[in-house]
């Protein structure tokens, strides 16, 4: 009997079921009638969907009767909304045809993205006003925040890695691209393509970020003074006119723990006034020695649009960081392999505290269709509060003057600093007809400036005690001539039981690291050195116009720009002078539409880059000529599978002059006469299947050192500069069947070897490495493991010599936990 009234009950329930659900199917199309795949259907009040397959095809099941809104998106097209009545009985069939988005492009970027992928088929980047990246006569690589969130990673350096000709050159925001070093304190770094900084020696969490963008080659030509080798972008994320919120946190490895959260929608109900919100914090520790990071971040947005013709953007990036500052691994004398990759040179009573702030402040207006103005402000404060132990660049000397193998002699720098970046930028756009050829002109002027107020200061404990023990002496044994000097002059050193001299530091032992990292006693140390950093100012006027021409096939990109460089040192003193500098900047580019899928381009544009307001010290033997280049590049790009999957070839060939070198032996820079860069490179992102994304790259570079100083010819690989690098990501979602809601992400790299930066005939070699990823969602809620170089390679991101390495990360996990609402 209760056999048959559970079958009965099971009937029922069943029969109950059929009768209060409902399924949505269809087949979507584009305007030409073709399939569209991966649109997003989306049924708003139950929060369920479902994406059309490379048919066009879709299916959503078990609808429980009622009226529901049903939301068909993709990019590129207008999204439509259809209200639904499921009767609970019948499943209900829909068709629907999708317009293209013809809507104008952004002037500033105002309005967040909306694309959800790998891919992104825009950017302000190359042009100043947005344009497609297939219409860009110059390479972009680019990791989309869906990116950098799939590898688990939080800072610039780990997000390079998905770039072809772009690597990490140390543990700081220190970057190569195509052989050409940038970094964090330089100001050629962007911030939603304006100049600030970032401070260099700690990377920030990302967490607020849209996307990271690199443009190949000079960017001078639009955006004053930058690297040849390219310009890293950072986008910051904007506020959507649609909620959405995410919590996310995250525990892995080396005691770390990270909790982040975005949060983004409309603040009143005709959508004028937007919001996002970023917060972020972290405190964990590392696989090197006595270093942690402890962050707080915190990122609001907001977006005032009070009409068609007006808006304005407010952005904020406050960061908090405490850590230790990281100089890096000492090898053993020539042997590269002799201590772990652990190794830290601080003490325990080190310490890195620093805080910025930037600011940024933009608008557009649209007098008519056809002009329109648009003006950005950013203002930048960086704070540094200094205490470390750090190697003095040179083994510990022992009493015949020769080096001791496995002792680095060390020094003590204790710095307070501040620095306050403002940057300016206003142009207009007009759109104008001459005949058959289109016409979008921009004409502008920017202006820059960083200064240093008066205080900034650097106290400095180095070299050797006096027999005396009251001051202290230097030791240059790096050459016959300085090692006899210190032989001769033996009896003005103190001198310990082995004879050999006293350092004013004790030195590191790299036989007994533990009791060379305790806590030291600073007040016995002689700070024989006190170095002043300003009050310093430099100013940049910059003024330019260019012109995107269209015509049939045909797209033209012509820009001029005159810059105008001031550098004020030693400002309000006695001994002010002033460095001026100027420069004129052409830039002329040609795209042509092959074929619906394939547009090639051709690129020439010249660039500059003043030397840094430090390198202009007479002590370090400036001042000195600005870096000058210029880049000749061919390429294609290409977009397959209705536009959801792009590549870029790109062969590029770049000259420079005047970059500084250290002189050997000596506390001196000086310039060397050329260096050249030749290479290939491809990118490949997006979407190959609706639920399969792939970013991948691969570059040869062959930068070389071409000319030293003496116009010597030298045939060097510049330093930190792979000749071969490669990267690939992929991640796979399953759909169907028990494996359906699982993703799976597997990803490598590889670089071969490379030189050093301040000593070519040391090495660090090549390697690959490998991750791997697995994600499940539960209904808004996405669990994440990440393993990260799980073959354990032991390897470096780069560095200076043995005494400054900077090794990989060993094997290490994150598990993240985000909630979506």
């Amino acid at each position: 009997m209760r056999f048959v009234c559970l079958l009965l009950l099971l009937a029922v329930t069943n029969t109950g079921w059929a009768q209060t659900s409902s399924a949505l199917t269809g087949n979507i199309k584009d305007q030409n009638s073709q399939p569209l795949y991966y649109v997003n259907i989306y049924i708003k009040d139950l929060d369920k969907g479902a994406y059309s397959d490379n048919k066009g095809a879709y299916s959503i099941p078990y609808i429980p009767a009622g009226d529901y809104e049903v939301i068909f998106s993709a990019v590129g097209y207008k999204t439509q909304s259809k209200q639904i009545h499921f009767s609970g009985r019948e499943p209900v069939t829909l068709d629907v045809t999708l317009e293209e988005d013809v809507t104008e492009l952004q002037n500033v970027e105002i309005i967040g993205r909306k694309e959800s992928s790998y891919k992104n088929s825009r950017s302000f980047l190359g042009t100043k006003t947005e344009i497609p990246l297939e219409d860009l006569p110059q390479a972009v690589s680019y990791a989309t925040k869906e990116l950098i969130a799939d590898q688990g990673v939080m800072r610039l350096g780990d997000i390079v890695k998905n770039f072809s000709g772009v690597n990490q050159n140390t543990f700081y925001d220190d970057i190569i691209i195509r052989g050409f070093r940038i970094n964090g304190s330089q100001n050629t770094q962007l911030l939603n393509g304006m100049r600030t900084s970032t401070g260099f020696w700690k990377q920030p969490l990302v967490n607020y970020l849209e996307r990271v963008e690199v443009l190949k080659g000079p960017a001078s030509a639009i955006s004053g003074n930058a690297s040849p080798g390219g310009v890293i972008n950072r986008v910051t994320k904007k506020p959507l006119d649609v909620q959405r919120n995410s919590v996310s946190v995250s525990t892995g490895s080396f005691k770390n723990m990270r909790v982040l959260g975005d949060f983004t929608g409309p603040l009143n109900d005709n959508k004028t006034l937007l919001y996002r919100l970023n917060v972020g914090y972290e405190d964990a520790n590392s696989y090197r020695d006595l270093q942690f990071d402890k962050n707080i971040v915190i990122a609001p947005s907001i977006s005032f649009i009070p009409s068609e013709k007006t808006q304005f953007n407010f952005d904020l990036i406050y960061n908090n960081s405490k850590s230790r500052l990281d100089r890096g691994q000492s090898a053993f004398k020539d042997d590269l392999y002799s201590t772990s990759n652990s190794l830290s040179l601080s003490a325990a009573n080190d310490y890195l505290n620093e805080e910025s702030y930037i600011m940024t402040l933009s608008m557009n207006h649209q007098f008519s269709s056809n002009i329109s103005w648009s003006a950005s402000y950013v203002r930048t404060g960086y704070f540094e509060d200094l205490m470390e132990h750090r190697s003095a660049n040179d083994y510990a000397v022992d009493g015949d003057g020769n080096d001791i193998v496995d002792q680095v002699a060390l020094r003590v720098f204790k710095r307070n600093r501040k620095r306050f970046i403002d940057n300016l930028s206003t142009y207009f756009t007009a759109k104008a007809n001459t005949g058959p050829i289109k016409h979008n002109i921009t004409w502008g002027y920017d202006y820059a400036q960083e200064e240093i107020p008066a205080g900034a200061s650097q106290l400095e404990a180095n070299g050797y005690l006096s027999a005396d023990g009251t001051s202290v002496l230097q030791i240059n044994n790096n050459s016959d001539a300085g090692k006899a000097a210190f032989l001769e002059n033996k009896a003005a050193y103190m001198l310990d039981a082995n004879g050999n001299p006293v350092p004013n530091v004790a030195h590191f032992d790299l036989s007994d690291p533990l009791n060379s990292q305790q806590m030291k006693d600073e007040a016995k140390y002689i700070y024989n050195r006190v170095r002043s950093y300003g009050p310093n100012l430099y100013y940049v006027h910059g003024v330019y116009v260019q012109d995107q021409l269209t015509w049939k096939k045909f797209k033209a990109l012509i820009g001029l720009r005159y810059d105008n460089y001031t550098n004020v040192l030693n400002m309000d003193q006695a001994d002010e002078d002033n460095v001026h500098q100027e420069a004129l900047l052409p830039r002329f580019g040609l795209t042509y539409e092959l074929t619906d899928h394939i547009n090639l381009y051709g690129t020439y544009v010249e660039g500059y880059e003043p030397q840094a307001a430090a390198n202009m010290d007479p002590m370090n033997g400036g001042p000195f000529d600005p870096l000058t280049s210029h880049m000749v590049e061919f390429g294609a790009k290409t977009n397959w599978f209705n536009h959801n999957l792009s590549a870029t070839l790109a062969v590029y060939r770049i000259d420079q002059q005047n970059t500084l070198y250290p002189v050997p032996n000596l506390d001196l820079l000086q310039p060397i006469g050329e260096e050249v860069s030749r290479g290939i490179e491809v990118d490949l992102t997006g979407k190959i299947l609706p639920n399969w994304s792939v970013n991948a790259g691969y570059a040869y570079n062959k930068a070389e050192i071409t000319e030293d100083a003496e116009g010597n010819e030298t045939n060097i690989q510049k330093p930190n500069t792979p000749h071969h690098q490669g990267n690939l990501w992929t991640r796979y979602n399953f759909t169907k069947g028990a494996l359906k809601n699982l993703g799976v992400g597997v990803g490598s790299n590889f670089m071969t070897e490379r030189n050093l930066q301040q000593n070519t005939s040391q090495q660090v070699p090549g390697y690959t490495v490998y991750d791997a990823a697995v994600y499940y969602k539960i209904n808004n809620c996405t669990v994440q493991f990440n393993l990260n170089n799980f073959t354990d390679k032991t390897y470096w991101v780069g560095g200076y010599d043995y005494l400054r390495l900077y090794p990989g990360t060993p094997r290490n996990w994150l598990l993240t936990f985000t909630y979506n609402f």
